[in-house]
């Protein structure tokens, strides 16, 4: 063997899919590269049988990577019972692209990837997420009609973070109804961690139902932006998981709930917007029940923005939309009702539904 051979030891330890921590037996891992625009992207395609797998478009400047394929792993997988358990007929995927959105995005990259998003004839639909816009996905629609979440112009559902917002702010109502007997959340503590499109709607929801609003990022002159806007208050001090609070409410990277955090947060209720809030959801789930901290499913209640979306795909209107999305107030007290009476955690409570759903149609397509 010769030093520019890898042994079979050396090459299961590099195994680039099928050996993360994050791989449930997804059906398809697409990557995508681009010499002339720059473009490096990961499609994650977690499950196909409730429909094609829709999911957004997250281009971030990754360490490296195999940290992006873990996200698109997470997520993708996220997306699968996000679909399930609101009802929808769809699939779960989604797709990064490694890179700074502010200052490598560009026409050509974004048209480029809709391409690689057309080669695979509509089993995966994108949308926006994270680093992305509108007019991005307008801008892939030029080259695939895979894509939803295009400007409300050109006959789309246009931007869907304020129904995301909307829903978590459903979800959360939810959350308080259990935990405190009423959905008020006038003078409630809350704590809004990241305030980009979707944080920014919730605060305002907040704010207009009379809640303390607390609000934390990593971006100074946003933070002085929506305190203006809205009187929410500036977190000063350096440890936001250690303070006081009735509701935290982490609206901007997964995996904020992890070890390190987990025993320092003081909250009665977690909900937010972020996806793949719990590092790992069986232990980070378990500890939570067991510190009597009300977990509101991230995938069940930032939900809105593929309700909003789907509406592209099944042309219903903006009243259906709405409805659907005010949906999760009464799926998260369903849930958080059958984890405690089953003695489940949330997520775990969430994750079986959402499961049973998918295998009563994989029986249903079987026959």
């Amino acid at each position: 063997m010769t030093s520019e051979l890898i042994s079979s030891k050396e090459l299961a330890k590099a195994d680039p899919v099928f050996g993360q921590v994050s791989f449930d037996d997804h059906e398809q891992i697409v990557f995508c590269n681009d010499k002339d625009t720059g473009l490096k992207a990961i499609i994650g395609i977690h499950n196909t049988v409730l429909g094609p797998a829709l999911g957004g478009t997250r281009m971030w400047n990754y360490n490296n990577e195999w940290e992006a394929l873990n996200d698109v792993l997470r997520l993708s997988r996220g997306m699968t019972f996000k679909s399930a358990i609101t009802g929808l007929n769809l699939g779960g995927g989604k797709a990064v692209i490694i890179g700074d959105a502010k200052t490598q995005k560009t026409p050509e990259l974004m048209r480029r990837f809709g391409e690689f998003v057309h080669s695979l004839s509509g089993k995966y639909i994108t949308a926006e997420d994270v680093g992305m816009a509108t007019e991005d996905m307008d801008t892939v629609r030029e080259v695939t009609p895979y894509v939803t979440g295009i400007s409300e112009s050109k006959g789309g559902a246009g931007n869907p973070s304020p129904i995301t917002a909307y829903g978590v702010f459903m979800g959360m109502k939810a959350a308080a109804k259990f935990r405190y007997g009423s959905d008020v959340l006038e003078d409630k503590s809350i704590f809004v961690q990241g305030i980009g499109h979707v944080g920014e709607g919730l605060v305002e929801h907040l704010v207009n139902e009379g809640a303390k609003v607390t609000i934390a990022d990593i971006n100074q002159e946003r933070l002085e932006e929506i305190r203006s806007k809205y009187g929410a208050t500036i977190y000063g001090g350096n440890d936001i998981y250690s303070e006081p609070m009735d509701i935290y409410a982490p609206c901007a990277l997964g995996a904020t709930i992890n070890d390190d955090t987990i025993y320092r947060i003081q909250a009665d209720i977690i909900a937010g917007a972020a996806n793949n809030q719990l590092a790992e959801e069986n232990k980070h789930g378990k500890i939570l029940q067991e510190r009597g901290i009300v977990y509101a499913p991230d995938f069940l209640i930032n939900a809105g923005g593929i309700i909003n979306v789907y509406a592209e795909l099944e042309n219903y209107d903006r009243q259906e939309i709405i409805r659907k999305t005010e949906n999760i107030y009464n799926t998260t007290l369903e849930i958080l009702d059958n984890a405690k009476v089953n003695n489940l955690t949330t997520n775990a409570a969430a994750l079986n539904i959402a499961r049973e759903r998918i295998e009563t149609r994989k029986r249903e397509n079987s026959k």
